[in-house]
């Protein structure tokens, strides 16, 4: 009797190990891009680390080259067989979450206390949050001192305004034939973002139509224009660059302020012959910078999407991870509590590492377009022009205006 009650008792407690490792073991598929040809290794140990915190979940990594990557997604999404969660760049992001193929996160529990409001409402929309920052970089103003003291000029702040640029690229232009004030090109990302600081767009509130000649967008447009043409610009174009590129320039200490990545911080200690800083980007009536990111979004179709929102949340924002990411030297990222950061901030130059996450309060994403492709070609194509000729920036728009109402691009 005592051996037949003894296997009872061990047939009970097997079967109550396989209910509860039956009901916590999840495994989420996870499709990424970013890790692959050289972080795949720091990856695995950011996995390590979510799966310890977090008992009864794996991940199962599908990690693809970019080259194949979203050519891979696709063709699971439209099969049915979407991963539970999966990277996207902020320039598909959009496009994703048009055809509805991100989860609604909003109401899953993601603490958005430990991300700053600018990536937040990057990968927003309509008061909805579709995904969340877990790596990122952008641009900012980087600035010459040396051509700064030798025009007796103040260093740029982040509340500088293109007045303030402008008045300070004359003066430093003033300092020698091939030394420049301002390096800004003409450019469908560079325009688009500009526009949202002077209260422009490229679309209407409700996305029915073009609104890519407004007199915002003409007027942000007009001053990028001047800055390039006539007898006393400040910015140089393709002929009198030479061969150079504006990295080339800043390197060489010929000019003073360029609207670049932080990508180039390492290039730019290593090269220049010059003291140099940075400082958030100029604005119009107000601030905008780029935000160049990569999002984890949830499928709409996972049905383990409560254990998904743990982990793209761990993704962007656990300690151990975020150390993972500084250690690598693996972009950047998104939380806003600078104090956990002073690793990368403690490298100099430059000295104001602070206005990276500074700029993230201004971060604009790419306009919400489906054929986002077809539209930037159109607008580059015509901008691309405005370097040397004589047309207009009203001209330009119109023309760019005609050209996406007859090609029809708005999201159907």
């Amino acid at each position: 009797m005592k051996k037949l009650v003894a296997l009872i008792l061990c047939v009970v407690m097997l079967l109550s190990l396989v209910s509860v490792a039956s009901a916590e073991d999840i495994t989420l598929t996870y499709a990424c891009f970013s890790a692959a040809g050289a972080q795949e290794e720091t990856l695995k140990k950011m996995i390590d680390v979510f799966e310890s915190k977090n008992p009864g979940i794996k991940i199962d990594v599908q990690l693809t080259a970019m080259g194949d990557y979203f050519t891979t997604l696709a063709t699971k999404i439209a099969g049915g067989n979407a991963p539970d969660v999966f990277e996207l760049n902020m320039e598909n992001l959009v496009s994703y979450e048009l055809r509805n193929q991100c989860a609604d996160i909003s109401n899953m529990g993601i603490n958005t206390a430990n991300y700053s409001k600018g990536c937040l409402d990057a990968v927003s929309s309509n008061g909805s949050l579709y995904g969340v920052p877990m790596s990122f970089s952008t641009c900012v103003l980087f600035y010459n001192k040396d051509l700064f003291d030798q025009a007796g000029i103040s260093y740029p702040t982040n509340d500088w305004t293109w007045t303030d640029i402008q008045t300070a690229a004359e003066k430093i232009r003033a300092l020698g034939d091939d030394t420049w004030g301002i390096y800004q090109p003409i450019s469908y990302n560079e325009f688009y973002k500009s526009i949202v600081g002077n209260g422009g767009s490229l679309l209407n509130a409700d996305h029915t139509a073009f609104t890519v000649n407004s007199p915002e967008n003409v007027a942000v447009l007009d001053a990028m224009i001047k800055r390039v043409r006539g007898d006393n610009h400040v910015m140089p174009n393709t002929e009198e660059l030479a061969g150079r590129s504006d990295g080339d320039l800043f390197s060489e200490g010929k000019l003073g302020m360029a609207i670049t990545g932080i990508w180039m911080f390492s290039t730019f200690a290593e090269q220049s012959k010059s003291n140099w800083d940075i400082v958030v980007e100029p604005g119009y009536k107000d601030k905008a910078t780029f935000f160049f990111a990569n999002v984890n979004c949830i499928s709409p179709s996972s049905k383990k999407q409560e254990a998904a929102a743990k982990f793209i949340d761990a993704m962007g924002s656990d300690p151990d991870i975020v150390q993972l990411r500084l250690d690598a030297s693996w972009e950047l990222p998104t939380i806003a509590d600078q104090s956990k950061l002073g690793q990368y901030l403690s490298i100099t130059p430059p000295s104001n590492r602070a206005a990276v996450f500074d700029s993230m309060d201004y971060a604009v994403a790419p306009p919400a377009l489906l054929e986002s492709a077809q539209v930037t070609e159109i607008i580059n194509n015509v901008l691309s022009t405005l370097e040397t000729s004589d047309e207009t920036a009203q001209a330009a728009l119109d023309d760019i205006q005609s050209q996406l109402e007859a090609a029809n691009l708005l999201n159907q």
